[in-house]
């Protein structure tokens, strides 16, 4: 039998891999540029070429305000330490790395976020002999879950969300990300992810990376995960809450002292006494959205003021005080969570303000005051914004043309929602976090 010349055989595309390097810009997004893979030794000395106005690019797209205009060019540098590759059974893998912004001359560039935190965590070790450890806890909402009467923390509506959680974890941990836990949260299709504690810059890295490995997940389901404050103004709230600790020059746990008011040790007083006191003007950057001052109201478990409380998830700063035990095992166990932070933010800047206001407090020796003295926090973005501004020490920390490349960034978002209700800010966050 003959066969047939024009058969049509198999046809396979040919694919080459590509690398994409980021950053977090000063909205909390992702971004940067991609490259194919066979040119990653040279990028990862040479890096890739952006605009510095790259870095302004607003939350919702389009450039609303620069300091820069069309003019400059900066380097996004790989960082190798941070590489990301996850195969999935279909489609591209995730394959990615977070980068350092240089100039030209290879110096640190002012604006870059990476290098605030490590200018902060390097002020910390030089000051103090400290070292910090951190963890994020990030909520979010699933699109893969029929919107039913919810179940908080119910096995039920973890149930619901199929496999998602463990392929969320096992991608994580593919990606150097130890998993700590992924659980039903309270509100109807919002769920948690956190992963194991990390030190200094590495911790915010791995926040970056498990919120971009969610997506992943979701996109892979042909659904999508919302890191977004607020979904409805009357609804739910997302954080991104912050636990962390404090290690000296011996790897010891220097926080812990059960004989002392909220059994903080001397320096963790004064390290969190810091924190609490310059709070109203870092929400600013750990509540950057019109929308995150939606959750920060009275009757949603969310902080409205600069307070402290042994296992209350009510206040801004929780102790998080382990329960009784070895005496060794319980310093390593305790921590301090900070409650006054969500996914709008960057969070390399947020580690680095916490990290400088807890540092001026031990400089300052400052005492954590009486809960009835704590200061209410900001109501607004734009309140927020002018007790940022007022700081001449977040001033200096974030450095001087970060602080007003940052509020003349932030103003902009908040006069491009000024005439919307809050249903539609609501709905304009959810759309982009």
């Amino acid at each position: 039998m003959l066969r047939l010349a024009h058969a049509r055989e198999p046809f396979l595309m040919e694919r080459e891999p590509i690398v994409f390097v980021g950053t977090s810009d000063l909205s909390g997004h992702f971004r940067g540029k991609s490259f194919p893979a066979t040119e990653l030794p040279a990028r990862l000395q040479r890096g890739v070429g952006l605009a510095p106005t790259n870095l302004f690019l607003s939350a919702f797209g389009p450039i609303q305000v620069t300091p820069f205009g069309t003019p400059g060019e900066v380097l996004l540098i790989p960082d190798a330490a941070t590489r990301v590759y996850v195969p999935f059974p279909e489609g591209a893998p995730e394959y990615f790395f977070i980068g350092d912004l240089l100039t030209l001359e290879r110096e640190p560039w002012s604006f870059c976020p990476r290098q605030v935190l490590r200018r902060s965590l390097e002020r910390l070790a030089r000051e103090s002999g400290l070292t910090l450890l951190a963890s994020f806890e990030q909520e979010f909402l699933y699109s893969g879950v029929a919107e039913r009467p919810h179940a908080p923390y119910s096995l039920s509506a973890l149930r619901r969300v199929g496999t998602f959680g463990e392929e969320l974890l096992a991608v994580m941990r593919q990606a150097g990300v130890v998993p700590d836990s992924f659980l039903a949260e309270y509100g109807p299709c919002q769920y948690e992810v956190t992963q194991a504690p990390a030190r200094g810059v590495r911790a915010a890295d791995e926040a970056l990376m498990v919120r971009e490995l969610a997506q992943a997940v979701a996109f892979r389901r042909g659904q999508r995960v919302s890191f977004a404050p607020i979904r409805d103004p009357e609804g739910t709230g997302n954080g991104a809450h912050i636990h962390f600790s404090l290690l000296d020059e011996r790897e010891q746990p220097i926080l812990f002292d059960p004989e002392c008011p909220w059994q903080l040790s001397a320096r963790g007083a004064q390290f969190v006494a810091g924190v609490l006191h310059h709070l109203p003007g870092l929400c600013a950057i750990s509540c950057p959205g019109v929308a995150s001052y939606y959750r920060l109201r009275p009757n949603r478990w969310a902080p409205v003021r600069a307070d402290i409380g042994v296992l209350d998830r009510g206040t801004a700063v929780r102790i998080c005080a382990p329960a009784r035990g070895e005496a060794a095992q319980q310093a390593r166990q305790f921590n301090v969570e900070f409650r006054v932070a969500d996914c709008t933010a960057n969070p390399y800047l947020v580690l680095a303000m916490l990290v400088q206001a807890g540092l001026d407090g031990l400089r300052q020796r400052r005492a954590i005051g009486p809960p009835a003295a704590a200061p209410a926090l900001p109501t607004t973005l734009a309140e927020a914004l002018r007790l940022l501004e007022s700081s001449t020490c977040i001033a200096e920390w974030l450095g001087p043309e970060l602080l007003q490349g940052y509020l003349l960034f932030k103003r902009a978002e908040l006069e491009s929602l000024q005439h919307l209700d809050e249903a539609e800010v609501c709905r304009r966050y959810a759309d982009v976090y």
